[in-house]
């Protein structure tokens, strides 16, 4: 099933600069929920390990398969996600206010992070197939059809956070596809029209109260806006080489909530200072830049659009997930990808970069 000389053209150092960033995360879920008085580490940690393995399981699996092979079965995944998405608003899981998992006994599974790459499959086979030389009017219609049965099925549960990445997915493989600057310019236009109403009627109160506490936090320095305050006090306290593993105070002593989650990249700020932020922001760009280029060498415009459609995915998180955690956007519940704590992300997201190794791995295939 394997050819053995596809192992030539795998891209090695793709692979281990997101092993790396695994790696790192790993570190920084140990610091956060290590209780220095039974001198233990939390079950966050073996949680997360697992998942990094069932993940590295599932990029192998792609990566069995040629791309072209699994964009046959494009609409089935398609499907099959949002069967599973509907299944969640009826029989899901309920933590937090929201119904977001499907318990498999002995971990959550939570849909809504595999449906940007079965999202990504499906507009990328799409767009692929069709002769375009400029995306129309009618094709961007069709594609936006197709994104808004899983977005609004996400953000019912509700999730608008991870409802919203759905777009970056649209958005780069249109881009990649011919996407003419103007049909931008009245996507922008409809988007400001519709500004107010979204504001009045389509977001909660608790949604609300987080864009008001970004702009000023102190209006609810122990409510809404305390997490605001808390990552830009985690962020600012690291200085230059930061505090060191494990002597974090914000993260150490729980000042910041969900430190090992969505918040993780601050504790990364306070333990190991700019020089650590540094280092790891690099490895994002390296890994951004190297799926890029997998999709300047891709043998296909299936192959080039599935991977624009999934970088452009990975990059929108962790530009805002960053932002958010400096104090640069509103709080939102997007996880850090590959550092996060998040079982289903984690394997969702090993298995999207199976599929961009998978097509720079083929470019030369017949």
């Amino acid at each position: 099933m394997f050819e053995q000389r596809l192992y030539k053209h795998l891209d090695w150092f793709l692979f281990g600069a997101v092993l790396l960033l695994c790696a790192v995360g790993l570190l920084m879920i140990y610091s956060t929920t290590y209780d220095p008085i039974r001198e233990r580490v939390g079950r966050e940690f073996y949680t997360q390990l697992s998942a990094c393995g069932i993940g590295l399981v599932a990029m192998a699996l792609v990566l069995l398969i040629d791309y072209r092979t699994l964009s046959e079965y494009a609409p089935v995944f398609y499907v099959g996600v949002a069967v599973l998405l509907l299944y969640v608003l009826f029989f899901g899981v309920v933590a937090g206010g929201s119904r977001r998992w499907i318990s498999l006994v002995v971990f959550n599974l939570q849909p809504s992070e595999f449906a940007k790459a079965a999202l990504a499959l499906l507009l990328a086979t799409w767009f692929g197939q069709e002769k375009l030389s400029a995306l129309r009017t009618g094709d961007l219609a069709i594609a936006g059809g197709l994104l808004l049965l899983p977005f609004l099925l996400i953000a019912r549960q509700p999730d608008l956070g991870s409802a919203v990445t759905l777009l970056p997915v649209l958005g780069g493989i249109a881009y990649a596809a011919g996407l003419r600057m103007r049909l931008v310019g009245y996507a922008v236009l409809v988007f400001i029209l519709l500004a107010p109403v979204t504001w009045a009627y389509g977001l909660k109160d608790y949604q609300r109260s987080r864009v008001v506490t970004f702009l000023d936090p102190s209006q609810d320095a122990r409510g809404a806006g305390y997490q605001q305050i808390q990552a830009r006090i985690t962020v600012g306290s690291g200085g230059l080489t930061g505090k060191g593993f494990l002597n974090g105070t914000q993260g150490q002593y729980k000042f910041l909530p969900v430190a090992h989650n969505d918040f993780v990249y601050s504790v990364l700020a306070e333990e190991h200072g700019f020089l650590g932020v540094l280092g790891t922001l690099g490895l994002y760009l390296f890994v951004l830049l190297r799926s890029l280029e997998a999709a300047r060498l891709a043998r296909d415009r299936i192959g080039a659009y599935l991977v624009v459609g999934l970088a452009s995915c990975f990059a929108f998180q962790v530009i805002y997930n960053i932002a958010m955690s400096a104090g640069l956007a509103p709080v939102k519940g997007l996880t850090l990808p590959l550092m996060s704590y998040g079982g289903s992300s984690m394997i969702a997201t090993l298995m999207s970069f199976g599929f961009i190794l998978n097509v720079r791995m083929r470019r030369f295939a017949n």
